[in-house]
């Protein structure tokens, strides 16, 4: 039989330097807007369950996989089987000045490996959506992700319904990649996700428009931003058509 000519091989990835990414650590990440700290059942369950009490807030739960919560007693019981769980590295996000509980994300899906890792289980109570703090803490946990972990790759993914999500994806810097369909079952219901991405070599720009939109002098008197964060990203191939 012929020798296969070894001079000819098929297309193949640029190489990549080996070594594992670290996990993410119980570490603060102190903000000028907000603070992210390690989520504390006892500390910030209670601050938390307060906050969501108004009835207007049922729809926060509708793409999340655990909510609506009926009793102090569950919703505190869940918050501590986050702060116990090994697959998913949960911060509280915290107001600067107050050091009250706002809202929650996590990141998952880890694979140091290969340095990819999820943002994802992101629980904003009504007094931080849209605000600078809610902005800001994504900005925190990318700039730890990349900067001081070593990441690769960041994603986000979300129900493929939910709208929001998703325009907050592009918003803040992401990448859309496509849909998977039927992924999951959740509340007996079947999921289609939406997969974002963010990578390494993108991060740098990010960054700067991050903080330009961050900068106090990007809000007038009353609080109002003067120019938009998306107004600062450079195209995004990955927008989607009506988002």
């Amino acid at each position: 039989m012929p020798v296969a000519d070894t001079d000819q091989r098929l297309p193949v990835g640029p190489r990549v330097e080996p070594s594992p990414a670290p996990l993410p650590s119980s570490i603060s990440l102190p903000g000028r807007y907000v603070d992210l700290a390690p989520l504390d059942s006892e500390k910030h369950g209670p601050m938390l369950w307060e906050t969501l009490q108004d009835r207007a807030n049922d729809g926060l739960w509708d793409y999340l996989f655990d909510g609506p919560f009926a009793e102090a007693e569950e919703f505190q019981a869940t918050v501590a089987r986050f702060c116990q769980s090994d697959s998913y590295r949960f911060y509280a996000i915290l107001d600067h000045s107050t050091q009250r509980a706002l809202g929650w994300a996590a990141l998952m899906r880890m694979e140091p490996q290969h340095r990819c890792i999820e943002v994802g289980y992101i629980l904003y109570t009504p007094k931080l959506q849209r605000t600078r703090g809610a902005t800001e803490a994504m900005y925190l946990l990318a700039r730890y992700v990349f900067e001081e972990l070593g990441y690769r790759r960041y994603e986000w993914k979300c129900n493929a319904l939910n709208a929001a999500s998703r325009r907050a994806a592009l918003r803040l810097g992401f990448t859309f990649e496509g849909v998977f369909r039927q992924h999951m079952i959740t509340k007996g219901r079947n999921r289609d996700t939406a997969w974002f991405s963010m990578l390494d070599q993108e991060w740098p720009a990010r960054r700067a428009r991050f903080e330009e939109w961050l900068d106090p002098t990007n809000f007038d008197d009353r609080g109002r931003q003067l120019t938009s964060l998306a107004a600062l990203e450079t195209p995004n191939p990955g927008v989607e058509d009506g988002d």
